[in-house]
């Protein structure tokens, strides 16, 4: 299956209902930021060059995954990886892993130097700790009560570059 880059307002919106469908997130609690991520992120990546989304059709045409990620705030290299979402019926088909190849290699194209990612502690989340784990990243912290009481967020690192003169 293809990787596409998000390019277009049409596959803007088609990302964000996939995102909202009950497809994507076994945790159907969203959060209000969430939400308004869902909504707008996809439309706002398309206007900034180091915040990307990728997503993968089936044969009809459909979203059945999506992940992105952006340069943080300081544009020195970092970046998060935001939100990775596989469609129910599609998943332990390797999407996830090709996503998250996509994304890396385009952090490492552009010098970045480390990702951060995160998820909450609820036992839904366990797969995606594990991918987390797999691919290299460290636990670096915990949130309590973060999303909602008694859900907290996990943090994790990956280093992609050599400390420079200036860590």
């Amino acid at each position: 299956m293809d990787v596409k880059e998000l390019q277009t307002e049409q596959d803007a919106q088609r990302i964000t209902e996939f995102y909202l469908s009950t497809m994507s997130f076994d945790d159907q609690n969203h959060t209000p930021g969430e939400l308004r991520h869902f909504r707008n992120a996809p439309r706002e990546s398309l206007k900034q060059p180091n915040h990307k989304h990728w997503f993968v059709e089936n044969e009809a045409g459909e979203i059945i995954a999506v992940t992105s990620c952006k340069e943080n705030e300081h544009q020195s290299g970092g970046f998060l990886w935001d939100y990775l979402a596989v469609h129910r019926e599609y998943r332990r088909h390797g999407l996830a892993k090709i996503l998250f190849q996509r994304l890396e290699d385009f952090v490492r194209s552009v010098d970045g130097r480390y990702l951060l990612t995160y998820t909450c502690d609820l036992p839904e989340y366990q797969p995606i700790q594990r991918m987390f784990q797999a691919n290299g990243f460290v636990l670096i912290g915990t949130y309590p009560d973060y999303y909602y009481d008694g859900e907290a967020r996990l943090a994790f690192h990956k280093r992609l570059a050599a400390p420079s003169q200036n860590a």
